[in-house]
């Protein structure tokens, strides 16, 4: 009989058990771990506390700050409503693809598994998501209407490519989880409802992220030579699409909000300052790809470059952006 040895590194059947277990015993409810009655968590369209943080790419720029206070708010919440909603959607792609790939897994699976424990505490965000959204008032759509209609289409690379589908799972985490981090880090004074959601996903999408790294770093070896070579050149371009679809504002919402074409232009992503932050939230997803291969040819560091998101890797996974400078 083989003994596993106390100072083994864990397999990873076993760091997916760890996982689970973890959903099991620290999770959250949309409806029981926010009292969105609370008098304190109203959402008053003229609630200072709306305004955009320097954390925010826009809310940094001179054209914002020199905004009257009433239009600072009302952009300020129709940002957290847009990012919220495309996140939201992205949620929900999620959710239908970890479907489709557990309908695949063999009996005993910790991948199907942890799967749906993961699916179960996405469907828990898109509540609490929608349920903002809907308190906000603003009437946003979210992604792209080229987004919006790929929607349907992009769970079914689950099963027939869950290399690249995983991929896109972090392009969409890792850009929201590194702004909601340094915004929670900074300590701002943020609206108590916006805090708490943060929190929650924050929480709860370090398992997801974690996942998706020890699968993409477990299922790398597999990858034939072609397979490896096609992928390495999808991967940035899919980070950059997800990482825009999340952040910049749609043309109905630049047109609603009044938001200059000149500024755009310049926040996203033509400014020394944005691009900088543009590379900071790829730090992670930049290790991972050396340790997965999808940065190991000429053509693929070239997209890399192209896209913007190319940089010093992270030493390890969470690393501030303070300390990678």
């Amino acid at each position: 009989m083989t003994v596993l040895r106390s100072d083994a590194a864990p397999t990873y059947e076993q760091r997916l058990h760890t996982l689970s277990e973890a959903s099991v015993h620290q999770h959250f409810d949309a409806f029981l771990d926010i009292d969105w009655d609370a008098p304190e968590n109203a959402v008053d369209p003229t609630d200072a506390r709306w305004v955009l943080p320097v954390h925010d790419v826009l809310g940094r720029t001179e054209w914002y700050r020199s905004l009257p206070l009433e239009q600072q708010v009302r952009i300020g919440l129709h940002r957290q409503a847009s990012i919220t909603k495309v996140g939201l959607q992205f949620e929900q792609i999620l959710i239908s693809g970890l479907m489709n790939y557990a309908f695949s897994r063999p009996n005993g699976s910790a991948e199907f598994r942890y799967a749906t424990h993961e699916a179960t505490e996405e469907c828990h965000h898109t509540q609490m998501f929608q349920e903002f959204v809907n308190r906000t008032g603003v009437d946003v759509e979210g992604g792209s209407r080229f987004f919006r209609g790929a929607a349907a289409f992009l769970p079914l690379f689950a099963r027939w490519v869950p290399f690249g589908f995983f991929y896109g799972v972090l392009a969409g985490e890792e850009p929201i989880d590194h702004v909601q981090k340094s915004v929670l880090r900074a300590g701002d004074d943020m609206h108590p409802l916006l805090r708490r959601i943060m929190q929650i996903h924050v929480a709860e999408e370090a398992r997801h992220i974690g996942f998706a790294h020890q699968y993409l770093q477990h299922h790398a070896p597999r990858l034939s030579r072609a397979e490896r070579g096609v992928l390495s050149l999808v991967v940035p371009v899919v980070m950059k699409w997800l990482c825009n679809e999340i952040l910049v504002p749609g043309r109905r919402a630049r047109r609603e909000l009044g938001i200059p074409d000149a500024v755009v232009k310049e926040v996203f992503w033509d400014s020394p300052e944005s691009q900088k932050f543009l590379r900071d939230l790829f730090g992670d997803v930049r290790m991972l790809a050396d340790e997965t291969g999808m940065r190991g040819n000429r053509a693929a560091r070239w997209l890399w470059r192209r896209a913007g998101i190319d940089g010093r890797p992270s030493r390890y996974r969470g690393e501030p952006a303070s300390a990678a400078a």
